[in-house]
């Protein structure tokens, strides 16, 4: 009899739920009779208390709702309805507010998990990690990095020069003429084998990741890399010189002398303007004395006449290059030692992104001394040829071509 019960419920036993389970189990027992409820239980493995409430829900006058399994209330209680303060206490030590508060038991204390469940403990509540952490979530509470939103204090005219930045830039593109954006990428170590570690992951084989150094001391022998980029607007390419020197506005000035004799003239040989949109600060400085000169050299040199416009000082993340050609350099050599300037060069190169980016790298390896100062009878002899905007001139200026260069 047993056999023969343990048989017809193992049968159906997968493809019934909780409910029906004791049902079906209720009801063999009401067919054997006397002594049912134990062979069943027996048969089917399970506890006679099953096989008694299968039973009497056989009989239930009000029965559970179909799509019920248990009765409301039914279960362990939730560990709230046990603690009520248990959430309030919570609460309070995780509200951002009171860090730092004397009165906070966690007071300069990072909050996690097991931390929390330790404290409440501590006061009375027992709990464990993985409950504060359902309760964390059901607060509304998420594991979460600091987010670089706040850029401090802003200049007032900083959305005025981002209106005057974008008509200027408008104008240019509009005529046919170039607009460029430039800036400095990070440094670069750059280390023969094993080489620094680079940050971001790569796939590699399971349990076989590149091995580096563990130390991050520069090479003397080799260099830091220094990426000066240049990302033309109009026709979604970036120009990198890899420099191995100073980020000097000699090398900003020489990788715009590159990119023009290079590029620039061949695609846009009608122009007779370009315009530069940079930092406020940097090698391209609208302080630094240095880049003005080279860049009315530049213009004597070409028969440019250069405007720039500089982003207002702490809004260096609105420049284009940062989002539409560096960010793209970063992901594609993630992961991977530089070992050398060859590979800094070829890694950029070889980047590219599904809108159509192209990018040109090449390495200068000329010497870039920092530390040039330029005099005042300097600055005055090329005067005549920067020409100041109406708006914020500081910012925003035109450097016409000279009759003469100006050598330092």
């Amino acid at each position: 009899m047993v056999d023969s019960v343990r048989r017809r419920v193992s049968a159906v036993w997968p493809h019934l739920n909780e409910r029906a389970r004791r049902l079906l189990l209720g009801a063999e027992a009401r067919e054997l009779g006397f002594g049912g409820i134990a062979a069943v239980a027996a048969a089917a493995g399970v506890s006679r208390s099953t096989v008694q409430r299968g039973l009497a829900e056989l009989h239930d006058a009000d029965p559970l709702p179909p799509e019920r399994v248990r009765r409301a209330g039914a279960g362990r209680k939730p560990v709230t309805e046990k603690d009520p303060k248990l959430m309030a206490a919570l609460e309070a030590l995780v509200d951002p507010d009171t860090r730092g508060d004397p009165t906070s038991p966690l007071r300069w204390t990072a909050k996690s998990t097991r931390t929390l469940a330790r404290t409440l403990s501590a006061a009375g509540h027992a709990v464990s990690d993985r409950t504060v952490a359902a309760l964390l979530h059901q607060l509304g509470y998420r594991l979460q990095a600091n987010a670089k939103t706040r850029e401090g204090r802003q200049h007032p005219d900083r959305d005025a020069q981002f209106r005057h930045i974008n008509d200027t830039a408008r104008g240019f593109l509009k005529s046919k003429d170039p607009v460029v954006s430039v800036d400095t990428k990070k440094k670069e170590l750059v280390g023969a084998e094993p080489g620094y570690k680079n940050g971001g992951r790569e796939w590699q084989p399971a349990g076989q990741p590149v091995l580096v150094g563990v130390h991050d001391f520069p090479d003397p022998a080799v260099g830091k890399a220094v990426p000066y980029g240049i990302d033309d607007l109009a026709r979604n390419t970036g120009w990198i010189s890899v420099g191995c020197d100073g980020d000097t506005a000699a090398f900003a000035v020489q990788t715009l002398r590159r990119w023009w004799d290079t590029v620039g003239r061949v695609h846009y040989p009608t122009a007779r303007r370009l315009l530069i949109t940079a930092d406020a600060g940097g090698s391209n400085s609208y302080r630094a004395r240095l880049w003005k000169v080279e860049l009315a050299k530049l213009a004597t040199e070409t028969g440019l006449a250069i405007s720039v416009c500089h982003f207002p000082p702490g809004t260096s993340k609105w420049n284009r290059i940062e989002h539409r050609l560096f960010a793209h350099i970063s992901m594609n050599w993630r992961g991977r030692p530089l070992t050398s300037h060859e590979v800094v060069v070829d890694l950029i190169a070889a980047t590219t992104t599904r809108a159509g980016l192209t990018v040109h790298a090449e390495a200068d390896t000329n010497s870039d001394p920092r530390g040039i100062k330029v005099s005042d009878a300097e600055m005055a002899a090329i005067a005549p040829q920067v020409k100041p905007a109406k708006f914020h001139g500081e910012w925003n200026y035109t450097v016409q071509p000279g009759t003469t260069t100006v050598s330092l």
